[in-house]
């Protein structure tokens, strides 16, 4: 018998590896770019979903700093698609009152989609579900560049207090977001890829076959099944 979601226990917080979209191009015979569209796509039945249930940080692996090492056609593609999200899902981000960020090095983008992140990160920043973009981000990359900012605060005389956990966690990109409970991956890969790396220690990982574009309410329902059954014992002992 089905878990009903009344009874179950519900992540607050999500963090979706969504792999998979080149090969859902190619089993269907469309252009590499078609199915980073399809999965672009996916992004707002996934929040109406999670807002559905009470979710209500949804993180998004969408661009690695590795990923630059693609072709430049791919690249230029995946930069177009981001832009377009920015204009086109901004109204419905904001009638659903999702608030939007993004994390990672947000640098290596064009000045003009740094100015439209900005832009919309300012004029949802009163929401409570965040929706959170991952680009140009990298696992290894966002603590070495917190160690070098809580250095810098050391030697500028900034730095409070000794060095421990929760003051590192605050130099993160995701220094006022709650760890997440859960990652899904889908595509069928094992493997982290470089995402959340320091923040990951204690997530319950979920992979999944599917590739993102053919993620389904009930994919995603199986994943918080998933979930709730397990018992988290964040390094501890159950009593």
């Amino acid at each position: 018998m089905k878990e009903s979601k009344t009874d179950m226990n519900i992540p607050r917080h999500i963090a979706i590896i969504m792999d998979g979209n080149g090969r859902w191009a190619e089993c269907n015979n469309k252009a590499r770019l078609s199915g980073h569209k399809a999965g672009a796509e996916k992004i707002e039945e996934v929040l109406k979903w999670c807002r559905e249930v009470g979710v209500k940080y949804i993180t998004l692996y969408a661009f690695s700093t590795e990923n630059w090492k693609r072709s430049q056609n791919e690249v230029s593609g995946l930069m177009s698609l981001l832009g377009m999200f920015l204009r086109t899902k901004k109204k419905k981000l904001i009638e659903d009152k999702v608030r939007f960020r993004v994390i990672g090095r947000r640098t290596d983008l064009d000045k003009k989609l740094q100015e439209k992140i900005a832009a919309l990160e300012k004029a949802t920043e009163e929401f409570d579900q965040q929706l959170i973009l991952a680009i140009s981000y990298g696992g290894r990359d966002e603590i070495v560049a917190a160690a070098r900012k809580y250095a810098a605060d050391v030697l500028s005389g900034k730095a409070e207090g000794e060095l421990d956990e929760k003051l590192f966690s605050s130099y993160l990109f995701t220094g006022d977001i709650p760890d997440p409970d859960m990652i899904i991956r889908t595509s069928g890969e094992f493997r982290v890829s470089n995402f959340l790396l320091w923040q990951c220690a204690y997530s319950e990982f979920y992979v999944t076959d599917v590739l993102w574009p053919d993620f389904s309410r009930a994919d995603f329902d199986d994943a918080l099944s998933s979930f709730s059954r397990r018992e988290r014992r964040m390094g501890g002992r159950l009593k």
